[in-house]
């Protein structure tokens, strides 16, 4: 009997080592950075499938082809609401979107939007106009979205 424990044991740390040597071999991935493309203002939707679902994934869960790579899983912009009470934090997001994450609050590694729309019509004298409808356009759409 101490023989077939002692067996299995070495089969389980054999299987063990298997595992983490695999695990090891898996490469990071790498998150290619491309330039911000202009989407049209008014659709909050369209807007979050450009630039925020490759990491909080289309259906907004956190699920995003980038979030492997992140060192901070990104956010379930799907529970927003619940985590807030059952309030959605409509001027939260929009401070976010707008000046970026509080380190406190999340992860700095989510992109300040605010600047980043400034310089899709950077030359317009409604930019800064242009930049506060579109984030007003993108959290009206995470409201729809929350579960």
């Amino acid at each position: 009997m101490p023989e077939l424990i002692s067996i299995k044991a070495a089969l389980m740390a054999g299987f063990a080592s298997a595992i983490f040597f695999v695990v090891a071999q898996q490469p990071t991935p790498n998150i290619k950075l491309v330039p911000i493309r202009p989407t049209p203002s008014v659709s909050g939707q369209q807007m979050y499938a450009t630039y925020c679902a490759v990491c909080h994934g289309v259906d907004g869960t956190g699920s995003g082809r980038a979030a492997p790579a992140l060192k901070t899983p990104p956010s379930d912009l799907t529970a927003l609401s619940r985590r807030n009470g059952g309030v959605f934090p409509a001027d939260h997001i929009q401070t976010v979107l707008k000046f970026g994450v509080i380190p406190a609050h999340g992860s700095a590694e989510m992109p300040i939007w605010g600047g980043l729309m400034l310089t899709l019509d950077g030359t317009s004298p409604d930019s800064a106009l242009e930049v506060h409808q579109r984030i007003v356009n993108l959290t009206s759409y995470l409201k729809q979205i929350q579960k």
